[in-house]
């Protein structure tokens, strides 16, 4: 069983907005990004796999295992850090970390203590008086100190600094050295999933755009600079997304559809994560 994650036709309904009918997988050793603009649904998605929201429809299966009926069996094998702090904030780092181990029958003390060292946490700081950085750092010492098969991060880069924030990258990137480990990956900070992701899943309006290899993606698709006057309505129905001033225009479009240039000088770039989510959230 390779498939950590597998989640099939699931629907979430709520009052103007609906989690339309999603479908992905996440395999065993490998960082998948979960991309897509506010509101698209990614947290969302989150919380239905974290059982914190039920779904109206739909399997996930986690672990091979139904993510409600083994829902505790499976937590304890889940690293989950969430935007938001939910810790009591009356309590300092050490009485905190007291309460949550023994929820994880493979909980590493030392390991805990390691991490405390590299990212700075005081055991004996309240939760109140730290800054949302560095709360943040707390919830990834915790989600890192179980022996944890699948991380679920949502948002973990938000409030930390560059420096820090190339300091976890290269953390995960030890984590997945154990190819029985796998990492969920949501963050708006797409320049940190070109740097460690493997797979990149994006969803928008409640949808699964696409969901596939992060260098075939990339390859996939081109960035075309040009003089706007070559911009027929013929071309723009071919583009994904087009950006004009009075400079000229910048489009995405699929590789196969780039000969449609083929007797015009234009600029063609590689995209980016991010360029690739702005074109096609429009």
């Amino acid at each position: 069983m390779n498939k950590i994650v597998d989640i099939n036709n699931v629907s979430k309904d709520f009052d103007g907005f609906k989690l339309d009918n999603i479908n992905f997988s996440l395999d065993k050793g490998y960082i998948m990004g979960f991309i897509g603009p506010n509101g698209a649904g990614k947290t969302t998605t989150i919380r239905l796999i974290m059982n914190l929201l039920k779904k109206n429809s739909g399997d996930i299966k986690i672990f091979g295992m139904d993510n409600v009926s083994d829902e505790v069996a499976i937590k304890d094998r889940i690293g989950f850090v969430y935007e938001e702090s939910y810790f009591y904030e009356h309590l300092t780092v050490k009485k905190m970390k007291e309460i949550i181990a023994p929820f994880y029958s493979r909980w590493d003390d030392n390991k805990f203590d390691e991490y405390c060292d590299i990212f700075g946490l005081l055991p004996k700081k309240k939760i109140k008086d730290l800054s949302k950085g560095t709360k943040m750092k707390f919830s990834l010492a915790i989600a890192l100190s179980h022996n944890a098969e699948l991380l679920i991060l949502d948002e973990p880069t938000s409030g930390l600094d560059p420096v820090f924030r190339d300091k976890l990258m290269d953390i995960l990137r030890e984590e997945i050295q154990d190819e029985n480990k796998s990492i969920l990956f949501s963050t708006h900070i797409t320049s940190d999933l070109e740097k460690i992701a493997d797979y990149i899943t994006f969803i928008n309006n409640g949808k699964i755009v696409f969901t596939d290899q992060k260098d075939k993606l990339l390859e996939n698709y081109k960035i075309i600079k040009g003089d706007a006057n070559i911009l027929s309505t013929e071309i723009k129905n071919e583009l994904l997304g087009v950006k004009e001033n009075k400079f000229g225009f910048e489009a995405l479009c699929n590789v196969e559809k780039q000969s449609i240039f083929s007797q015009f000088e234009v600029v063609t770039e590689k995209p980016s994560l991010e360029q690739m989510m702005v074109y096609l959230s429009n």
